[in-house]
């Protein structure tokens, strides 16, 4: 009876406790409690490894492109790679938190249009504190980066002033080993080539012109208008277009010139006279035997006949070389008897005996990187008989001459063979140099870049050096070759050649790539030692891409520091992650 007794009251006790509602909240705090904790303790410990995690990518993204950047430069060699790496990631992940195991780097050389790429692995842990009474000490984690290049080429224009006074306080020489010199330019750059083509260097030399090369006579890029006229058919020079007849020496007397007859251009005070009277337009040239350059100067028409270009020109009258455009003029006038006057025929030199330089576009195109077309002249280069200081610079026979531009190239050798030859030459045109540097970046320019690959990124660029002020280009009037003249109309820049100069550096800088990316980076240095300095130069500034991208020099010494500089910055630029 007992036990009956105390089952009774232990079901009447279970029963009062299912109907009691007193103190039930406490009871279920008390028991939910426990996971609460425990989902509190997780989130800590894994916002830990969140943590712990992200400084980890950061530190091995860093890594990655820093061990990438030392190979491509040649800091380092493949074999290196993975103690590179795990220098690199010691110093930069400095989370107390975890527990690391050394990065693992995998070095693949890439080959065709597959990149070279850098992979870095890291493992890592941390200590759980709440976790681990779930029976789990330590969480995992890891992280890897992958640095590329090889698909990212680089194509780089040198535009290098070979001008007269790169010849004082050793410019050229220095230029000479900056560029082509032991750990210049040139071995820097070709160091970031793990395959050919991956980087390519033109070399554009410039003076007043450059020079394309005398082979290339028969190209369709060519214009020959001002090759092949007469003086009174140049582009109009203001002051100084010579004009045959005119208001001082009419018609009637250019009539009666013809053999035994004085000179028509005589100089005198730095102008040439007719009969005592100062020549209109002040053009600066005499009479010679003949049309080639070497032809000796004659005070009267020769009674000869002379070869030019196949024709037999009778009694020649032949302008000489031209002190206000620096250039010859290739052919002469004819004097063939008509009653009791003569007639004139003008004649110019078969275009195979040009020496190669090549002056600026007819405007506006002087300023653009339009390709030429046969159907638009002013798309076409003029060709131009240079002469400066006694010396035609684009001959092959000058002792001094004006290299010729060289093409995108990864020819190193012949490279560094053309940058050595480098002289000091005449008057300063930054303009066409830069036309053409951005010409050798061109595909089916007259100096075409190899194709393109749709599918690759390619980083181009331009370097220009000069250590003057522009001082002479295509047209007399801009400049003398000592000085540029203003009224340009722009308060900026008001020297006629600095203008246009700004209008081709606009276009350059205008100018984007499919991505609306800057097409082009541009370096500019103005190499300024002389005694006095030049002013800085405002439009080479103007032209940098930044102002970073701006340097002036004041010492020859300073030339190889800045592109072994510019070398460093272009280093980096290879290496995309």
């Amino acid at each position: 009876m007992a036990g009956i007794s105390i089952i009774h009251r232990f079901r009447s006790a279970a029963r009062r406790f299912v109907r009691a509602d007193q103190g039930n909240i406490a009871v279920i705090f008390g028991i939910a409690c426990v996971p609460l904790i425990t989902f509190v303790g997780v989130a800590v410990d894994y916002s830990r490894l969140n943590a712990a995690r992200s400084s980890m990518q950061s530190a091995i993204d860093s890594t990655a492109l820093m061990v990438s950047k030392d190979l491509t430069s040649g800091v380092i060699t493949a074999s290196q790679v993975t103690a590179a790496a795990q220098n690199y990631f010691a110093a930069l992940y400095t989370n107390k938190d975890a527990t690391t195991q050394q990065p693992t780097a995998t070095y693949t050389v890439g080959s065709g249009s597959v990149a070279s790429t850098v992979l870095i692995t890291v493992n890592g842990s941390i200590k759980t504190d709440f976790l681990n009474v779930a029976g789990f000490p330590t969480l995992p984690f890891s992280a890897s980066s992958t640095a590329t290049w090889g698909n990212v080429k680089m194509r780089v224009a040198l535009v290098l002033d070979n001008t007269g006074s790169m010849s004082q306080d050793g410019k050229i020489t220095a230029l000479r080993n900056a560029v082509a010199g032991s750990g210049g330019l040139i071995d820097q750059l070709s160091a970031l080539a793990k395959t050919p083509g991956d980087v390519y260097i033109s070399v554009v030399p410039f003076a007043k012109n450059v020079n394309l090369g005398a082979s290339n006579y028969s190209q369709s890029w060519i214009d020959w208008t001002d090759w092949q006229n007469s003086p009174i058919q140049q582009p109009n020079n203001g002051s100084y277009q010579a004009a045959i007849p005119n208001s001082k020496f009419t018609a009637a007397q250019w009539a009666n010139v013809g053999p035994g007859s004085p000179c028509p251009f005589t100089s005198g005070n730095g102008f040439p006279t007719v009969s005592g009277s100062t020549y209109p337009g002040g053009v600066t040239f005499t009479c010679t035997s003949g049309s080639a350059n070497g032809s000796s100067t004659v005070s009267t028409i020769p009674s000869t006949t002379i070869t030019i270009n196949g024709a037999s020109v009778k009694n020649p009258i032949c302008p000489s070389w031209d002190a206000a455009s620096h250039t010859f003029y290739n052919g002469c006038w004819d004097s063939v008897k008509s009653g009791s006057t003569y007639t004139h025929t003008w004649y110019a030199n078969a275009t195979s005996t040009w020496t190669g330089c090549i002056t600026d576009r007819t405007q506006p195109n002087d300023a653009t990187g339009v390709l030429p077309t046969t159907s638009d002249v002013t798309t076409l280069f003029p060709a131009n008989q240079y002469d400066e200081n006694s010396t035609a610079y684009c001959s092959s026979s000058a002792s001094t001459q004006l290299e010729p531009v060289i093409p995108l190239s990864y020819n190193w050798t012949a490279l560094k063979t053309a940058i050595n030859a480098m002289q000091p030459t005449g008057g300063t045109n930054q303009e066409v140099g830069l036309a053409w540097g951005w010409q050798t970046l061109l595909q089916n320019s007259p100096v075409p870049a190899p194709a393109e690959d749709a599918n690759t990124t390619y980083n181009r660029v331009i370097i220009i050096l000069s250590d003057g002020l522009n001082t002479e280009d295509r047209w007399p009037v801009n400049g003398n070759g000592s000085t540029q003249n203003t009224g340009s109309g722009n308060t900026q820049f008001p020297g006629l050649i600095d203008y246009r100069q700004k209008l081709l550096c606009d276009n350059l800088k205008n100018a984007r790539d499919s991505k609306n990316n800057p097409m082009y980076t541009i370096y500019t240095i103005q190499a300024n030692t002389h005694t006095p300095a030049d002013a800085t130069s405002t439009i080479l500034q103007y032209c940098a891409s930044s102002p970073d991208k701006f340097y002036m020099l004041t010492s020859s010494s300073q030339i190889l520091t800045t592109f072994n500089s510019i070398g460093t910055a272009l280093s980096k630029l290879r290496v995309a992650q």
